[in-house]
């Protein structure tokens, strides 16, 4: 008993005889050869093309690491940024040193600081300095009294939370408020000038237009002399009664005298002294102490020697001159 049977791969007509044993066209092994070979060059094809894929992968895989690691490195450079900035008031490195917040209070501001309580005094105030703008040599530091320099703040036992008085002036603020004295004098000068003269206003002329005391002490113009030994006399008051100056040199005093009583009047206490040549009279001035804040106090004296004036002005103020 025989079989036959055909079968069709890849177009090609092979016969299989089944008998007593097995035969195979030679039509039918070449083209199961050539299906075979077909086979194997596909799969290769599939595995080039996974293994092209996979380095393909590779460099995107490496890039996406590169990636992640430099978000991770500026996570951690923010982290330190925030960090650093929460760091407030100047503050050196005090990593390791045992610290203590103090509240730093001057000129009705307040400031929070933090310094290790092994620092010196003279080490608060350069911290100061860099929050406030204070000069170290102008700053007053008091904490139960005035605050030494040379001790730390452990010695003199400051704690958390301790408050820390600081007194002075910017060195602008000084220079806004310290005029040059020659500037003020200049100033003042100006101002007298746009002035009426004194031996022109009314207050003043009344007691003028009375003439020169008949017993006034002799005066030389254009000269400077020391104080004499006597009192100076013979001369009128705002009222026109007569009136004398004594400087007690030995007692810091000035003593205006007149016929009712005489006043002892500190020289310290005198707060300026001005005068004016008389006019027609040169040679004569009119003067005028001020014993209180105001020109209000203003005690005047008229028909002082010209070559007195200096002299009574740098005894009266402190300025002592010799000729």
């Amino acid at each position: 008993m025989s079989v036959l049977g055909s079968v069709v791969f890849r177009d090609v007509n092979y016969t299989l005889a089944v008998n007593t044993g097995k035969s195979f066209s030679v039509e039918g092994d070449i083209a199961m050869e050539r299906a075979r070979k077909t086979t194997r060059e596909r799969s290769e094809e599939v595995i080039m093309e996974t293994e092209a894929k996979s380095k393909e992968a590779e460099p995107a895989g490496e890039d996406t690491e590169k990636v992640d690691a430099e978000s991770t490195s500026h996570t951690d450079a923010g982290n330190a940024t925030t960090q650093d900035s929460s760091i407030s008031n100047g503050d050196d490195a005090d990593d390791g040193q045992e610290t203590v917040d103090l509240k730093i209070i001057w000129n009705k501001n307040k400031y929070d600081l933090k310094i290790p309580v092994d620092s010196t005094g003279a080490k608060l105030k350069d911290r100061i300095h860099s929050l406030t703008g204070l000069p170290p040599a102008m700053q007053k530091v008091m904490y139960k009294g005035l605050l030494p320099e040379d001790k730390t703040l452990r010695e003199i036992k400051i704690t958390n939370g301790a408050k820390i008085m600081v007194v002075g002036s910017t060195i602008n603020d000084v220079l806004a408020v310290n005029t040059p004295k020659e500037v003020i004098q200049q100033e003042v000068k100006a101002e007298e000038n746009k002035k009426e003269p004194l031996c022109r206003q009314k207050q003043h002329r009344k007691v003028l237009d009375k003439g020169k005391p008949d017993d006034i002490m002799p005066a030389i113009k254009g000269t400077k002399e020391r104080l004499p030994t006597v009192p100076l006399s013979g001369m009128f008051n705002k009222s026109g009664g007569k009136v004398r100056l004594t400087f007690k040199l030995e007692q810091d005093q000035l003593w205006i005298g007149t016929k009712e009583r005489t006043e002892k009047v500190p020289m310290g206490s005198i707060k300026n002294v001005v005068s004016e040549p008389i006019e027609g009279h040169e040679d004569y001035h009119m003067m005028a102490f001020q014993l209180g804040p105001t020109e209000a106090s203003q005690y005047w004296v008229y028909w002082v020697p010209a070559q007195f004036v200096d002299a009574i002005k740098d005894t009266v103020l402190g300025k002592w001159q010799y000729f």
